[in-house]
C-alpha cells in the first residue's frame, strides 16, 4: 500500500455515520432546549421587576 493510513471496512464506516447522524439528532435537540430555555428565562426576566416591587416593603426598607 505504501501509506500508513490504516484500511476501515465498509461496515465500520457505515456505523460511524450513523453514529455520525445520531450525535447531530442529538446536538439539534439540545440546541432546541437552550433556545427554548433562553426564551423562558428572559420571559422571566422581564416579569421580575413587577415581582419585586409587589414584594417590597412600603416603607421602603429591605
Amino acid at each position: 500500500m505504501g501509506s500508513d493510513e490504516s484500511v476501515v471496512g465498509s461496515s465500520e464506516v457505515r456505523r460511524l455515520e450513523e453514529r455520525v447522524r445520531d450525535l447531530e439528532r442529538l446536538l439539534g435537540r439540545k440546541t432546541m432546549e437552550v433556545e427554548i430555555l433562553k426564551d423562558a428565562l428572559a420571559r422571566s426576566e422581564s416579569k421580575k421587576p413587577n415581582l419585586r416591587l409587589l414584594s417590597q416593603p412600603r416603607d421602603g426598607s429591605r
